[in-house]
């Protein structure tokens, strides 16, 4: 791990790594400065190596917490896991296009050596400025990775840069640097008496458990209506499970049995024959003759 003093110095490594790597390709003196691209575009060759932004890395956003031991010594404190973002920019004469020879040389040193060494890291710490940092103990090494940027996004990073003209420029990211905190998490107290107890259901501060509630005092059978004997079925009986099953009936509808139908008989029809019948009258009631009249003629009928 290492304190607040990394952020800067990654910069400034960052720079002399660059710096110390321009030959065979440069064969002239060039200014590399981590500081902010200039408003005014220098006459000898530059390079400028600017940090634009900080950012939290994802991956290690959770793993920032106080880590003990089992004895509770302090393994590491709280730490911050961060991405620092460069634009690295090149001025020089354009006729002999010294920008995009120092930018050439840039990607060919960050691609080759893309960890930062850690002779330059005990290089950059000589500064006066940066005598308290501890970034050459810390475990995680940096590693720098290209960036590509569309030119919307490249306008909008220049824009944020007030009057100062756009100049050819990569982009790089470094991670992981960590912070860690100064401050000694407190201990946690010790175990001073442990205090075990068993207790049933049912005893007195016995914890409740799960299902209806119950009066206190009772155990777990205690204040439930028993349940109802059922008979033993016997031997020879027939198991309910294997006794037919009715279908229920609906109130004022007949339920219709299930006994075999008989085949349905097919009619001949007939034609029928038109006949015509003699239509006897019958005398009123009360007509004497009428009425004899009838009678005889089925005697006579009978007789013959």
């Amino acid at each position: 791990m290492s304190n607040a003093l990394a952020i800067a110095h990654v910069s400034q490594a960052l720079a002399l790594l660059i710096e110390s790597h321009l030959q065979p390709e440069i064969d002239m003196a060039v200014k590399v400065e981590p500081r902010k691209p200039p408003a005014e575009p220098p006459a000898e060759p530059t390079v400028s190596v600017f940090l634009y932004q900080v950012t939290p890395n994802v991956s290690q956003r959770g793993n920032d917490l106080p880590t003990r031991a089992s004895d509770g010594t302090l393994v590491r404190r709280a730490a911050a896991a961060l991405d620092l973002n460069y634009v690295i920019s090149a001025y020089g004469d354009e006729t002999e296009l010294v920008g995009q020879r120092l930018i050439g040389s840039v990607v060919r040193t960050l691609h080759e050596i893309p960890v930062l060494p850690a002779d330059v890291i005990e290089l950059a710490g000589e500064r006066p400025y940066l005598a308290g940092s501890n970034l050459a103990e810390a475990a995680q090494r940096v590693r720098f990775t290209p960036m590509v940027m569309d030119v919307d996004e490249t306008s909008k990073l220049w824009g944020m840069l007030y009057q100062t003209p756009y100049a050819l420029s990569v982009v790089y990211q470094a991670s992981l640097v960590f912070i860690e905190g100064r401050e000694t998490p407190a201990a946690g107290r010790p175990v001073e008496r442990p205090n075990v107890r068993v207790l049933p259901f049912g005893a007195p501060g016995a914890p409740v458990p799960p299902g209806p509630a119950r009066r206190s005092g009772e155990g777990p059978d205690e204040g439930r209506e028993p349940k109802p004997d059922t008979p033993e079925p016997d031997a020879g009986a027939t198991p309910a499970s294997a006794a037919p099953v009715k279908s229920p009936r609906t109130p004022g509808k007949a339920v219709a049995k299930s006994a075999p139908k008989a085949p349905a008989r097919t009619r001949k029809t007939v034609p029928a024959r038109t006949t015509k019948k003699a239509t006897k009258r019958t005398p009123p009631a009360g007509s004497g003759n009428g009425g004899s009249a009838t009678r005889r003629g089925d005697d006579e009928d009978t007789e013959s």
